[in-house]
């Protein structure tokens, strides 16, 4: 049968046809363009989309029902397979021409994969991430669209649930998705920096905004676990290793995506990584084989739980476990979706979570990365179970969705084989289904794709988002030369664009002419010696600049008084850089023309360092990886930070 394309419907419209305690004969029904047959019911007044074709209103399509009596409605008339594509979400390439199963320009690891199209029609997935997305918003908000008009045409209609990680970020990490298109404010670590609880919340709500406007509902974010260990590659995307600061951001940070609870203008939070990965041996990241586990050498897992908890309290929408194991925490040494010790006793029974428990990333399947290299599913401890094993160990330990997977059929065969229940995988398609239907998704999943630029272009969000980049800068040295005052000096650049400075000073070519030098460096890092070249971008390793590029820095300090700007996504171990420079800040995701308005004094540096800066790589070695601010005499310690 020909069904019905729907045209986003505006908000007004949505919020009447949700009321029901408006007025139907005061309700003007919304304009629905038609091809074909229609797919809508009306009912005193009201119009509902007949999602699946039988020309009466069932419990599910009825916004005035109860939540709980549309899903077991809903539930009712699924079949196992059904059931089973909701439990996974997979990455989804968009194509330049808008259509869901085009393969025009397709960006990043989406132009390799099957179409959502592909994935709608024979694994019956609902739930999608995204990545690369085209220049132009406008063209996601398109293809948005027409995945949901596909959507409505299978068989019960259920809407897709698009995901993303964090893409608002002046970032050059390898975990923030490109800001492009999208206000770009500072990482997490500056807002950390700033520790501003209302400042959080207005960011959280732009991105709201921002989301909601091309389609995106769930969000890959935030991620709150604590820095403890240093040298853990993925600090830039947390808030420091200050449980008690991080708990008080992340509430902020939810309550700005979520609101008091979900709507039809929300993005449900899916918060990161229970219950905790910062403590990972040596800072390897369990994303690969050569990671040594989760330790707590200090006796800390307590710690560690405590952001969480806060997310508990404003009720996050979904919770990822971490791959990593907690290395004799529990009866099993097996990574936390695996490990029903963490998921069921910790997380479902002593918290009383009930909200959706998804996977992180590729638990179940190996992947290939080319020519003799295969990146092994993160399955550690469980590494001899087959792929089928792999699902019903996770299922059984209580999660109720897997990350980057697309293999529905295993929970299929599963219950075929009488290894799982139906009525077990019922538990958590409830749990999915609700995310939907309190989304709204069900009833106008659709997006004003005429009005994307009117809110993605907004003036007050870019302005906000450059702000904190300048203001969550951390001054950590200043000998009276900061601020600099504006055109008076000649300056001897190095990583930092001269077009820009020409607007604040007079660039020279050599720093014998020079008055200052100002250079920008980044964090170190070293990558781990491996073939899989997704590890490469990890920053790893030790935290110290080393050998001919220290010296090429200390060299270029000893020449001419020289500002050095640092780009903290982890802490640095750099006592000389300190000691020889004249000046040193430190910044956590900003632009050249960011850092020169705080170089130049148009905006004043207000961050607080949101970790201690060890002092050499010995006190780094001795610390203990669960364990915060516990460096030996630290460089500079958590919360130092100089104003002017």
């Amino acid at each position: 049968m020909n069904r019905l394309c729907l045209l986003p419907l505006s908000m007004a419209i949505l919020t009447a046809c949700q009321n029901p305690k408006t007025e139907t004969k005061q309700r003007k029904l919304p304009e629905l363009i038609t091809q074909n047959s229609q797919i809508v019911v009306e009912k005193e007044g009201q119009v509902f989309r007949d999602l699946n074709s039988n020309s009466k209103l069932d419990i599910y399509e009825d916004s005035n029902q109860l939540i709980e009596a549309r899903i077991a409605d809903l539930l009712s008339q699924m079949t196992l397979e059904e059931k089973a594509g909701m439990m996974f979400i997979g990455g989804v390439g968009i194509s330049e021409d808008a259509k869901p199963d085009g393969k025009e320009k397709i960006k990043g690891p989406g132009a390799r994969m099957p179409s959502v199209v592909e994935y709608m029609d024979s694994k019956k997935m609902t739930y999608f991430n995204i990545w690369d997305i085209p220049e132009d918003p406008v063209t996601f908000a398109k293809w948005y669209n027409n995945t949901q008009r596909i959507a409505e045409n299978t068989r019960l209609g259920i809407p897709v649930t698009i995901a993303s990680d964090p893409r608002h970020h002046f970032s050059n990490n390898i975990f923030s998705m490109s800001a492009q298109g999208f206000s770009q404010f500072c990482e997490t670590l500056g807002f950390a920096a700033l520790r501003d609880e209302k400042l959080m919340k207005k960011f959280a709500d732009i991105v709201r905004q921002e989301y909601v406007a091309i389609g995106i509902r769930e969000s890959l974010h935030p991620q709150i676990d604590l820095a403890t260990e240093p040298r853990w590659a993925r600090i830039s995307g947390a808030f420091g290793e200050d449980a008690a600061l991080t708990a008080k951001l992340v509430k902020a940070y939810i309550k700005g995506m979520q609101g008091d609870s979900l709507s039809g203008t929300s993005v449900a939070c899916m918060t990161k990584h229970f219950p905790g990965g910062g403590p990972q041996k040596e800072g390897l990241d369990p994303h690969f084989s050569f990671q040594k586990g989760q330790i707590y050498p200090g006796n800390n897992f307590d710690y560690h739980l405590i952001p969480f908890e806060a997310a508990f309290e404003v009720n996050t929408a979904a919770i990822m476990p971490y791959y990593g194991v907690p290395t004799d925490q529990t009866e099993e040494n097996v990574a936390m979706a695996y490990n029903k010790a963490i998921i069921t006793s910790l997380l479902r029974e002593k918290y009383n979570y009930d909200g959706v428990v998804c996977t992180d990333w590729g638990l179940i399947t190996d992947v290939p990365m080319g020519p003799d290299v295969i990146w092994k599913a993160r399955a550690w401890g469980v590494e001899d179970l087959s792929e089928a094993e792999r699902v019903q160990k996770v299922i059984e330990a209580g999660c109720d969705q897997f990350g980057g997977e697309m293999r529905p059929e295993l929970v299929v065969q599963l219950v075929n084989e009488g290894k799982l229940t139906e009525e077990r995988i019922d538990q958590s398609v409830k749990r999915l289904l609700k995310l939907k239907f309190e989304l709204g998704l069900f009833d106008n999943p659709f997006v004003d794709d005429s009005k994307v630029h009117e809110v993605l272009n907004k003036r007050e969000f870019r302005e906000l988002g450059e702000h904190t980049q300048r203001e969550s800068m951390t001054l950590l040295k200043n000998e009276d030369v900061l601020p600099l005052t504006k055109n008076k000096f000649k300056v001897y650049i190095k990583n930092i664009d001269s077009a820009v400075v020409a607007n604040y000073a007079t660039v020279v070519t050599n720093p014998e002419e020079a008055d200052y030098a100002i250079i920008r460096l980044n964090a170190p890092w070293y990558p781990v010696e491996t073939k899989n070249p997704f590890a490469l971008g990890f920053h790893h390793g030790d935290l110290d600049f080393k050998g001919e590029e220290k010296q090429k820095i200390l060299t270029l300090l000893q020449k001419v008084p020289t500002i050095v700007d640092i780009y903290l996504d982890r802490p640095a171990v750099i006592p000389e850089i300190t000691e020889a420079s004249s000046a040193l800040i430190a910044n956590y995701g900003a632009s050249d023309k960011s850092v020169c308005e705080v170089l130049f004094g148009n905006t004043a540096p207000k961050g607080k360092l949101p970790f201690e800066l060890p002092s050499s790589m010995e006190a780094v070695y001795k610390q203990k990886a669960d364990v915060p601010y516990d460096s030996e005499k630290p460089l500079f310690k958590f919360g130092f930070g100089l104003q002017y």
